[in-house]
């Protein structure tokens, strides 16, 4: 029988999950190559033979999505696999309708059909689009664990954006780990506020050795996802996050309506009486969608380690990349300070921006005001700081989730911002964790 030609659309990060657990060893199919998007620099490489298994001896190649059609036609492709998250239902369907005009057939995984299972206790935590408090919300629920007396792990979403062979378990206990890994900036967000709480993150790209690493280590397992992807290992309780800022959004993006269909808990996030329309919107869309989930109210409490500087100052405003890029979000916690301080200008980036950092600003045009935080790799971390300080400002606030001062220089005075749920809210989750009989 002659093997389907299966081309993997992905963003290094969901595409190998479902290559391991679906075809890696699935004589039915032949994996003829990965396409790449949303991330620089992956197309070009190849998936490494020590990670593809026996079918694969010579590694599977990576290629850009942007040639698609030449490459389904070239490769006599059979079917294109989705594999990657934070995609408005337009976008889907007009990669879907690229597929089917040639000639490929288009298909999805579902949710259920990658999540391995777990010998320990799963809590997922995900979200309907990137930056919407994912990573609040997982360190509020690893303290509640922790004072319930449970050795938590904590595994992340894969950004594998390096060496994938040496990249397949890693695991992060301590800040110089970051930089044993080669860690970029987007990866560093993510583990850096865990390891400062003296969380345990394990990642990687085979997640079944990952899960098997956590599972040596900890009572229960904390998933923090990635993007508004769904979890790769099956929960025992979820909660899945949404921002009234981009209300609608929950039913309206792939695969974050999946999250929002089959969690335990909707936490709607960065709450407060600018937003109550959106709050009212998420609030009805959950009664109609998930009717049976606990819905969780919360603010999302920003704060400022030198506020001083901001007061009357004209400021360059740094955000977490994801967010305000792919994320769709003009503005993140670092406008929220400016305006609360009373910046008295906010410097536009764009002039000053440089290489890949330029390239994002065409990417994003509704970036325009804050400078995000992209560093996938070290060219463009070394653009980011050029961007950085050639732009005349005579502040700079940093809201990204790590202390960019530590590996970029930054000429101009500069500030961190910070953003938790609140103390408060420890409340509601402990409540729903006993309810599904976690703790």
């Amino acid at each position: 029988m002659k093997k389907r030609r299966i081309l993997i659309l992905g963003a290094a990060g969901r595409d190998f999950h479902n290559f391991n657990t679906v075809y890696k060893n699935n004589g039915s199919f032949e994996v003829v190559a990965f396409t790449a998007s949303q991330i620089p620099g992956i197309a070009g490489r190849k998936y490494p033979a020590s990670l593809s298994g026996k079918l694969y001896p010579s590694g599977i190649p990576i290629e850009d999505e942007n040639n698609l059609e030449n490459i389904i036609k070239e490769k006599d492709i059979d079917e294109c696999v989705l594999s990657y998250s934070d995609l408005s239902y337009t976008y889907v369907m007009r990669l879907a309708s690229r597929v089917l005009s040639s000639g490929a057939t288009f298909s999805m995984l579902g949710a259920a059909q990658t999540m391995l299972e777990s010998r320990k206790p799963v809590v997922a935590v995900t979200a309907v689009r990137t930056g919407c408090g994912k990573s609040q919300t997982t360190r509020r629920i690893v303290e509640i664990l922790r004072e319930a007396g449970k050795k938590v792990a904590v595994v992340r979403h894969p950004m594998p954006y390096s060496d994938l062979a040496s990249q397949a378990v890693q695991r992060f206990s301590e800040i110089k780990d970051l930089e044993k890994h080669h860690c970029t900036i987007e990866e560093m967000e993510e583990y850096e506020p865990h390891l400062a709480r003296g969380s345990v993150v394990f990642a990687g790209v085979d997640y079944g050795a990952v899960l098997e690493a956590a599972e040596k280590e900890a009572d229960i397992i904390v998933w923090d996802g990635g993007n508004n992807d769904t979890p790769f290992f099956r929960p025992d309780f979820s909660v899945v996050v949404a921002d009234p800022f981009r209300a609608g959004h929950e039913i309206g993006y792939y695969p974050g309506e999946i999250n929002f269909r089959m969690s335990n808990v909707i936490l709607i996030n960065k709450v407060d009486p600018s937003n109550e329309e959106g709050t009212a919107r998420i609030e009805e869309n959950a009664k109609k969608y998930n009717p049976s989930a606990r819905v969780i109210k919360s603010e999302s409490i920003v704060t400022v380690d030198n506020p001083e500087i901001i007061r009357g100052k004209a400021v360059l405003v740094i955000e977490d990349g994801p967010t305000v890029t792919h994320g769709d979000m003009k503005f993140g916690a670092g406008m929220v300070v400016a305006k609360k301080y009373q910046a008295s200008r906010i410097v536009d980036p764009r002039p000053y921006a440089l290489g890949g950092i330029r390239e994002a600003f065409a990417k994003y045009p509704h970036l325009e005001c804050v400078l995000p935080a992209l560093g996938y790799g070290e060219k463009q971390i070394k653009e980011l700081e050029e961007t950085l300080n050639k732009a005349e400002s005579d502040a700079v606030i940093v809201a990204t989730p790590i202390d960019l001062g530590r590996f970029i220089k930054i000429k101009q005075p500069s500030t961190r911002v910070r953003y938790e749920l609140p103390e408060r809210i420890k409340d509601e989750l402990r409540a729903a964790l006993k309810e599904r009989k976690i703790i």
